[in-house]
């Protein structure tokens, strides 16, 4: 394969691939940190705006990646004195020998196709197809500018005057009806014009048309025909990576969600507004370059409109946690991208030529043997000498540095060496994140527990430490990983542990943790034996629950209800038998009433 026109040499071409292939972990680590903004941020213009700069990155994180990728690329083989001027220059980096004449002129090796070079002319394509898909788009507008619309009647167009003075637009704008269209539309960045379908002009009412103009002007006032052909074209250029897609959809979404409040402030009403906006959920005819009242989802805007809209909590934190997975999942994938393509840039498409016999440069990039037992290279002569010359003492160093960097152990090397081997992918990503170590494990397995990979990364994500474990047996001395989680979760310690130890109770783990779930406190237990009871940890944990408190037992003590036992407490409260109700059925001439009496005529409902 020659290159796409052969104006384009391989060595840009192959550093073009590594970029694109180094922007599908670059892409995933914005689009994650932009998840994690998204989830914190309440506002939907701090979103758009953080959706259009996460855009804008990715953007430009290809460009920086390029022009750092070239940088670090092997030199292309020059012949003549420039050539070997320019090989002397990096000979810091490159071992190069020059023979002892210099050729006039060296021929340059032909290159077979590789899978980056096809990889790149499949991206070619691509970008061209859809640049074709733009261009029709924009003649389809532009026919539709010439040809299908036509200036709205008089009495409207003064109202739309008067709702663009109310929005503090001074720039002339055209509003023209539109048979082609369903729904209002914005055409043009410079000279914009406001299509108002006649579908929409009688299937809506004066307010409702009000409102959806109100919500186009919010598009001219906001500029967002700009940022709209910004994302035509990142899509266009990036259009390989579903993270460019989705942070552009997120852009048209949030965009709409301003110009709808844009468009509200001016108008008010949200019922209404909803209305319309039900109405043209079907009218969906507007080519994608223009910006409708109805694009977006529709569902979620309503709900906005009418006040329900707002993720939950527990939403958003699961979105900050997947959000951080797929963020170091991206960076590891970056590290591991970062050191292949480094490889094969330094291998180059010349890295291993031989003389021609005339006498020409040879670039051998460092690093790379030369293939050959013995084999010596052409002695340097002149600048180059000089240039490549280098200390045997700093040469020293640098192989005791390659040395050492071949003894360290990876971080996978580490985990299965402390017995966790055959992970999958998930697993370790989790375990790196989490901050687990073969020293963690070690600790663990040293006390006898020998958890698996999830369970090693909730007891690490609860901070449970072997110091913790060691404390915990003091009381309980065969605890499982999922008790230890368990009572960790739930904020036992072994103070805590301890208190009810002195008070002569013993609570297993399960009992600790249901205590502590429920509240169950050593004040609570004291105050409950003060009164006389005596409550075993069962009943201690049902008192709680069905919210018995030391007055509680006091008022039916003073209501003539004395020596109550826990189980009877319980039953009584249960019922709903408090010191009113008994008070009323004692107005009611119901006296010296049992309390099985009482809580019969509680059920019943008599009173």
């Amino acid at each position: 394969m020659t290159n796409s026109a052969g104006w384009i040499s391989p060595e840009v071409l192959r550093v073009l691939g590594w970029t694109l292939l180094h922007f599908v972990w670059q892409g995933a680590g914005l689009a994650a940190l932009f998840a994690m903004a998204m989830a914190i941020c309440r506002s939907a213009q701090m979103r758009y705006a953080l959706a259009v700069a996460a855009l804008g990155l990715m953007m430009a994180s290809p460009v920086v990646t390029f022009r750092w990728l070239n940088r670090e690329a092997v030199p292309a083989v020059e012949s003549g004195e420039h050539g070997a001027l320019r090989g002397a220059e990096t000979s810091t980096q490159n071992a190069t020998a020059l023979s002892g004449s210099v050729a006039p002129a060296a021929r340059r090796p032909e290159v077979r196709p590789t899978a980056m070079l096809w990889f790149v002319e499949a991206w070619f394509l691509g970008v061209v197809l859809l640049s074709l898909r733009t261009a029709g788009g924009l003649l389809l507008i532009a026919r539709m500018r010439l040809k299908e619309i036509k200036p709205v009647a008089s009495e409207l167009y003064e109202q739309c005057l008067a709702l663009q003075k109310k929005m503090g637009l001074d720039r002339v704008i055209r509003y023209c009806e539109c048979h082609r269209l369903d729904a209002p539309a914005v055409v043009g960045w410079f000279r914009p014009v406001v299509l108002l379908p006649v579908r929409a002009l009688t299937g809506l009412s004066a307010e409702q048309i009000q409102v959806v103009i109100a919500h186009e002007l919010a598009h001219i006032h906001r500029l967002d025909s700009f940022v709209n052909f910004l994302q035509i074209a990142v899509e266009t250029v990036l259009f390989y990576h579903p993270a460019v897609w989705w942070v552009s959809q997120r852009i048209r979404v949030e965009r709409e969600v301003c110009c709808d409040d844009e468009a509200l402030a001016v108008c008010g009403d949200p019922l209404n507004y909803a209305r319309a906006l039900t109405l043209m959920e079907e009218w969906r005819t507007a080519p994608s370059l223009l910006m409708a009242a109805n694009r977006g989802p529709l569902a979620e805007r309503i709900l906005r409109l009418l006040g329900l809209h707002g993720a939950s909590g527990r939403a958003r934190v699961a979105g900050l946690g997947v959000s951080l997975l797929c963020l170091a999942t991206a960076v590891l994938a970056g590290h591991a991208f970062l050191g292949v393509a480094q490889a094969s840039l330094d291998k180059g498409p010349f890295s291993k030529q031989e003389p021609s016999g005339d006498g020409v440069i040879i670039v051998k990039p460092a690093g790379i043997a030369t293939g050959e037992q013995g084999a010596q290279p052409a002695k340097p002569s002149g600048t180059a000498r000089q240039s490549a010359a280098k200390p045997k003492s700093e040469k020293d160093k640098d192989q005791h540095a390659a040395s050492d960097e071949n003894k360290k152990e990876s971080y996978l090397d580490a985990i299965e060496a402390a017995g966790f081997k055959n992970l999958n992918v998930d697993e370790i990503i989790a375990m790196k994140v989490q901050g687990i170590t073969p020293e963690y494990i070690k600790g663990l397995h040293e006390l006898g527990l020998q958890p698996t990979a999830d369970e090693l990364v909730g007891m690490k994500v609860q901070g449970i430490t072997p110091e913790y474990i060691r404390e915990m047996r003091n009381f309980h001395s065969n605890l499982t990983v999922d008790e230890l989680i368990g009572m960790k979760v739930e904020g036992v310690t072994p103070q805590y542990i301890r208190e009810f130890r002195d008070l002569g109770l013993q609570p297993g783990p399960d009992e600790t943790i249901g205590m502590k779930v429920q509240g169950v406190t050593p004040e609570y237990v004291r105050e409950l034996r003060a009164t006389g009871l005596k409550p075993g940890i069962d009943e201690l944990i049902g008192m709680k629950v069905q919210g018995i408190t030391p007055e509680y037992v006091k008022a039916l003590e003073a209501a003539g209800f004395k020596d109550l036992d826990c189980d009877e407490l319980i039953g009584a409260k249960v019922q709903g038998i408090t010191p009113e109700f008994i008070e009323k059925a004692r107005k009611h001439g119901f006296q010296n009433l049992t309390l099985d009496k009482l809580m019969a005529l509680k059920h019943a409902d008599i009173l």
